[in-house]
């Protein structure tokens, strides 16, 4: 049986699917406030921003987590999640203020961004659309690529989630490590003990020694959980 692992494997967060989307998102969002919002005055473009950066940062940072707690990588997520329902509601908001259309799940536009928010994770993609199109249409597809983007986490949240209930926290899996390392020392240390005997008389002497001091062991846990009575 391996060891228990006390460091999981973590990193790499840069290849996700779900971090390139945020960084996405968060590059979008820099591009529309300086499109589409004033550039002084209004504190809707840093709470945009700060709340795009959020999910991306959080996504990086719960990743790097993982290495040594499972409920750190779990809280960040969470924040990354959040982030983007305070963004999606900016969005919202800007449409209503504004008089712009929110595109109805039947509409033909709809359809095409949610494909391409499927098909296009980075940013390079969007760079130019950004760039160029009206605010009604950069606000749709970014609720669009959010809302892909938060059922990502949702998946991700479940993993993570099945993932403490297998190994736990840190100090669990820091005393499995110790407890398999100790189990390792008394195997080592009965072979030792039995295979220095110098004669078949001796070995079983040892042997019935042994058996000996684990049956008065096992008796006394017993009496010492309650299981004796």
């Amino acid at each position: 049986m391996p060891e228990p692992r006390i460091i999981l494997p973590h990193g790499g967060y840069r290849k996700l699917i779900v971090y390139r989307k945020s960084d996405t998102i968060y590059q979008g969002t820099v591009v529309f406030c300086r499109r589409f919002l004033p550039e002084f005055g209004d504190r809707t473009v840093d709470q945009m921003t700060q709340a795009a950066r959020s999910c991306k940062q959080n996504i990086a940072e719960g990743s790097a987590a993982a290495a040594t707690s499972k409920e750190t990588e779990i809280k960040l997520t969470n924040v990354a999640k959040a982030s983007l329902d305070e963004l999606f509601e900016d969005y919202e908001d800007y449409l209503k203020s504004n008089k712009r259309l929110r595109w109805p799940r039947d509409d033909e536009k709809y359809a095409a961004a949610r494909k391409m928010a499927i098909d296009h994770p980075d940013w390079d993609f969007w760079q130019p659309i950004f760039e160029s199109r009206p605010a009604e249409t950069i606000c749709n597809l970014q609720m669009t690529i959010i809302r892909q983007t938060q059922s990502l986490l949702n998946g991700m949240l479940e993993r993570q989630e099945s993932e403490f209930r297998q190994f736990g926290g840190i100090r669990e899996r820091m005393h499995a490590a110790r407890s398999a390392v100790r189990g390792q020392d008394w195997d080592k240390s009965i072979y030792s003990r039995l295979e220095g005997a110098g004669t078949v008389e001796e070995l079983e002497a040892r042997a019935a020694e042994v058996r000996r001091r684990l049956a008065s062991a096992v008796a006394s846990i017993k009496r010492r959980k309650g299981w004796d009575q």
